[in-house]
């Protein structure tokens, strides 16, 4: 997921739906300078690659296991890889979409809803744009879950230890969820993320931290166990579950698969960065290949290791399952990395929702003083603080709803499926195939046309029964659900 990159390039965000561009005279030739009179780009397939790989690694790898459990050892990585191969071709379409027109010499598009602008326009952006921000109230709503899940794992992991195993340790996440929320109330408060560049570092570092050591204990298991868990057909129906719900879960593992490669929205802003020549599509085509290559890896390391370490009692979230082994102090750290990380990529994540309610507000009563006016606010050993009312007002709302909403279904693996499968289509096919299409001017019910709108269809198939699963199993939650009283 993008948590890590966005950062670095957030200022894009805050002008994805009411842009004003002014065209200026390129410098031709300047040394400083480049074609649209920006600073010179020094971008290159490295930096990219590790933009897409840190902005990618994030929390959706602790659901993979779970999601392999259900598919079994032959569709669990079969799938991943097509995930895989999707995407990456996906992501080489939208990179002819960096530049309106001339590949070379063409417009450049800054963000990805610059690129549906210049390229689609009408309506499909303001569809994109609504696409978008649900998706990213959903991230906040998953993200306030998996933080509240991993500070009670460290809280549980302890008293387990200390009572010697005698006490189970139940307990409700809605104190944790509260917690997650006030801090967020808080660091909503910054006007501008910009400003916290060391973000995206401590993000990337602590992201890696729970993933290698997710990866390590899996690996330990499997060693200390000498057997590698789990079947060819996945989870087995009768003992631990119906033929129904079977199904369902295998058409949720496609959602929580896809959210964990839902990364086309950032890719944009990263071309941005890259310098020419070659063109910025021909670098950013071979970093998406070399970041997607190393990710996959990676996922399927992490996933099929924990499915080996569990087999069908693989856990929706996979440090939580090992929160009762030793050595526990080591799960601790990886969810207090999860808990770290998670706090910084709420913010960065809300970002473009808080911006674009705020223009919104400012364009519409330019004259109120409850939403123009900064209180300037002098912190002792600090520089003063600008206090905006209406930003103190409103984030502070948003917050408390997706807090809310957290508690009322807190259910981590059910809420990145519906994620994964409301995003993936969308965000990371329909609208890349529709842009590349238009941008190369290709002929309709031409063979090419044809092979592009299958893939499309195909995909909206895919998010289709992902959503339904994923609605399937917050459903069977909630027949054993009271609301506010949830218990692990």
């Amino acid at each position: 997921m993008g948590e890590n990159a966005a950062p670095k390039n957030n200022h894009h965000y805050h002008h994805q739906v009411f842009d004003i561009s002014v065209d200026v005279l390129p410098q031709i030739g300047s040394k400083c300078f480049d074609d649209d009179n920006r600073l010179k780009r020094t971008g290159s397939i490295w930096t990219a690659s590790a933009h897409i790989i840190t902005a990618v690694i994030g929390s959706g790898v602790l659901s993979l296991a779970w999601a392999i459990a259900q598919l079994g050892w032959i569709a669990g990585p079969a799938v991943m890889f097509l995930f895989s191969l999707v995407s990456f071709y996906t992501s080489s379409l939208l990179a002819d979409c960096y530049r309106a027109g001339d590949p070379v010499s063409g417009k450049r598009n800054y963000t990805y809803m610059d690129a549906v602008r210049s390229i689609l326009g009408g309506a499909k952006v303001k569809a994109c744009g609504f696409i978008q921000y649900l998706n990213l109230f959903g991230i906040a709503i998953g993200y306030t879950i998996a933080a509240s899940i991993s500070m009670m794992a460290i809280n549980r992991s302890n008293c387990f230890h200390e009572s010697g195993g005698k006490n189970p340790c139940h307990m409700s996440s809605n104190a944790y969820m509260i917690m997650f929320g006030v801090t967020e109330i808080l660091f909503s408060q910054i006007p501008d993320f910009d400003q916290i560049w060391w973000l995206s570092i401590v993000a990337s570092v602590m992201s890696f931290t729970y993933s290698s050591i997710g990866l390590g204990l899996g690996i330990a298991k499997v060693a200390a166990t000498g057997t590698f868990k789990g079947s060819v057909t996945g989870i087995s129906v009768g003992t631990t579950v119906t033929q129904t719900q079977k199904l369902w879960r295998s058409f949720q593992a496609l959602g929580d698969i896809a959210f964990a490669y839902s990364f086309s929205v950032i890719l944009i802003e990263i071309q941005d960065t890259i310098k020419s020549p070659p063109s910025e599509a021909k670098t950013m085509k071979k970093a998406t290949m070399l970041s997607v290559t190393v990710t996959t890896a990676f996922y399927m390391m992490c996933g099929c290791m924990g499915y080996a370490a569990f087999g069908d009692h693989a856990p929706g979230n996979l440090l939580t399952g090992f929160g009762f082994y030793n050595p526990f102090w080591l799960i601790d750290i990886a969810n207090a990395a999860i808990v770290i990380h998670l706090v910084g990529a709420y913010q960065v994540y809300c970002q473009p929702i808080f911006a674009f309610v705020e223009q919104r507000a400012a364009q519409k009563w330019p004259e109120s003083e409850f939403i123009t006016k900064e209180i300037s606010i002098p912190i002792p050993g600090f520089r003063r603080c600008k206090l905006n009312l209406f930003r103190a007002v409103w984030r502070t709302m948003f917050v408390i709803t997706t807090t809310v909403v957290s508690m009322l279904l807190p259910f981590f693996n059910d809420i990145v499926g519906i994620i994964g499968a409301l995003g993936f289509w969308p965000l990371t096919v329909y609208f890349p195939v529709e842009m590349y299409i238009a941008q190369k001017k290709i002929q309709k019910w031409s063979t090419r046309w044809i092979c592009l709108q299958m893939l499309s269809l195909a995909c909206l198939t895919i998010s289709i029964a992902a959503a339904a699963g994923s609605i399937a199993g917050v459903m069977l939650d909630l027949k054993a659900y009271r609301p506010f009283k949830s218990s692990y």
